[in-house]
């Protein structure tokens, strides 16, 4: 183990999930800042190591005791190491971890990030293995604090929880109900992030198109635009949107914005109007296709991306062919696919009906093989075109290769030697593959 600056400690944070915990994370290093840690890639070199966890599926949780299981020798051989879980499996199973795992010094909840430097403090004062996983019904703006963002890009929270309660889903369990910030909050951190150089925010939440209900001050699309007018911020994007409340406006804005990012994730989950009913989504495929449909007609170069669920209790195999036919009627840019399984406190999981393993995966296989190529052709359109890309990172000393995103939210690579003259680029596309396009720079004959 290499030794720490005098005063200064490092951390080892591993993130699972999704872009709700990658935020939670930057504030995680936001706050640990403050107490002079400073973050390490090797766990062998860390003071403190945090495992930011995701249940939202079973698979991502078993990852989490398995990561945690790797961690056990190290933390025999150094006693003075302290092992923290964070995120929806430590609010999820709360004083069950430290049974499960004795050499464990930290559970805490998402709603309880902020009091992390305080529940450090206690541990390294030998007061006992502590569980944070309290809950509240309104945000206290000291929760949020300044993420730690370093890049162009930044997330940020404009609110947490989800009142939808899906039968499959576990997330108003573990981060509790509905509740907006302030935009006023909302707003002081985004320009906070622009001072530092950020260039592209994506605001998030379970349900962005349920910001302000109930009681904020302003609507969604009117959030937006105040984001946008932020000086210094050259992109704004947002996740997620549910179907059922997605309104014409918001649909309208991308149209009247210039800086709202060409890009939306409309999560469907399955293309069976019986099965959508059994998982409480609240809408039709057809209402969701009309949806999808309208936001095609008025932006044709908007990326359209989705979530789709396979082997949910009950699915038949015609069920699973309507949602075959979905993908292929409005070809996704697209898709993040899984399978079903069942989530404690879920209506779900006590159905009847669940579909076996073998045949989920095999649905999963072929939906992923059908996007495939649906994903490809649409990548292919691309080609000969002239796309704005935002950089993310520079090159590797000695290398000229540059890479970073398109408003679409495609991966982009291209060569350069030298500097560039922006953080974000005109580039003209050469070639598309599944999952990035390559491109040339400069554009000539502007």
């Amino acid at each position: 183990m290499e030794q720490s600056a005098e005063g200064v400690k490092r951390v080892f944070l591993d993130t699972f999930g999704c872009q709700m915990n990658d935020n939670d994370s930057e504030r995680i290093l936001g706050f640990l800042k403050n107490i002079n840690y400073t973050r390490t890639s090797k766990p062998t070199d860390a003071d403190l190591i945090i495992l930011n966890t995701c249940s939202v599926r079973d698979k991502a949780e078993q990852k989490v005791y398995s990561a945690l299981g790797r961690f056990k020798d190290l933390k025999d051989e150094r006693p003075g190491l302290i092992l923290c879980v964070a995120g929806c499996v430590a609010q999820q199973e709360g004083e069950k971890l430290l049974k499960r795992a004795p050499y464990l010094d930290l559970v805490f909840g998402p709603q309880n990030i902020h009091r992390l430097p305080d529940l450090i403090g206690e541990i390294s004062k030998k007061r006992g293995r502590l569980v944070a996983v309290e809950q509240s019904a309104s945000i206290d703006e000291s929760e949020y604090g300044l993420s730690s963002a370093s890049d162009k890009r930044a997330f940020v929270s404009i609110m947490r929880g989800c009142d939808n309660f899906c039968a499959y889903c576990i997330v108003p369990y573990t981060r509790g109900r509905e509740v907006s910030r302030r935009s006023a909050d909302i707003i002081d951190e985004v320009s906070r992030l622009a001072e530092g150089g950020v260039k592209e925010v994506t605001l998030l939440g379970q349900n962005v198109n349920s910001y302000g209900v109930g009681g904020a001050e302003v609507s969604f699309p009117e959030l937006l635009r105040l984001v946008a007018r932020i000086d210094g911020i050259r992109r704004v994007r947002f996740i997620t949107s549910h179907p059922k409340d997605i309104s014409v406006g918001l649909i309208r804005l991308f149209g009247e914005e210039p800086k709202l990012a060409r890009h939306i994730h409309l999560p469907v989950q399955s293309g069976s109007d019986r099965v959508l009913k059994a998982m409480g989504r609240g809408y039709t495929a057809s209402h969701y296709a009309s949806k999808a449909r309208l936001i095609k007609s008025l932006h044709p170069d908007i990326a359209v991306t989705t979530d789709i669920i396979v082997g949910f209790p009950g699915e038949t195999e015609d069920e699973f062919e309507e949602t075959i036919a979905l993908l292929r009627d409005l070809r996704f840019d697209n898709i993040f696919s899984f399978m079903y399984s069942p989530r404690p406190l879920t209506k779900a999981a006590a159905f009847d009906g669940q579909v076996p393993a073998d045949v989920r995966s095999k649905r999963l296989q072929r939906l992923q093989d059908a996007q495939r190529q649906i994903t490809l052709e649409r990548s292919r359109e691309l080609v000969g075109k002239r796309v704005e890309v935002l950089l993310e990172g520079a090159p590797k000393p000695g290398e000229c290769e540059f890479s970073g995103r398109t408003s679409c939210n495609r991966i982009v690579r291209f060569s350069h030697d030298g500097a560039l003259p922006d953080s974000i680029v005109e580039v003209v596309v050469t070639e598309a593959y599944p999952n990035s396009l390559r491109a040339e720079f400069p554009v000539h004959g502007k």
